[in-house]
């Protein structure tokens, strides 16, 4: 992964983002930013994933979307540093995404508070 061709690919959605005026509603300075964070992020899984694992991400951001956004910035991370040795299968996902559910994994635990009822049947009531 290119620095140079991350930055070509920014300036170039720049442009393009400047060339159409966006939405009316709302600031278009932070929907412009909005949109170009998400065509990077886009364009770097893109790169690391293959396609069947893009078609996993996919389909767990439409069942759980803050899931995936936290293994989309996992990806992310070790791509920037450099701790992806290629494009990322199906089968790596998955251990990807087991072990963010481990790091994630709420315990529940259920607690009974019993009260304590006055019965008429105990010995004490003389």
């Amino acid at each position: 992964m290119a620095d140079q061709e991350l930055e070509a690919l920014r300036q170039q959605r720049l442009a393009e983002l400047q060339a159409k005026h966006g939405d009316p509603s709302g600031d278009p300075s932070q929907q412009e930013a909005k949109q170009r964070e998400a065509e990077i992020r886009n364009t770097i899984l893109a790169q690391v994933l293959d396609q069947a694992a893009r078609a996993r991400l996919s389909n767990l951001a439409l069942v759980k979307p803050d899931k995936a956004k936290a293994v989309e910035n996992y990806l992310i991370q070790m791509a920037r540093f450099g701790q992806l040795p290629g494009k990322v299968s199906e089968q790596g996902l998955i251990e990807i995404l087991e072990k963010v559910s481990q790091q994630t994994e709420k315990k529940t635990t259920v607690k009974f508070n019993r009260r304590k009822v006055l019965d008429s049947d105990e010995e004490d009531d003389y």
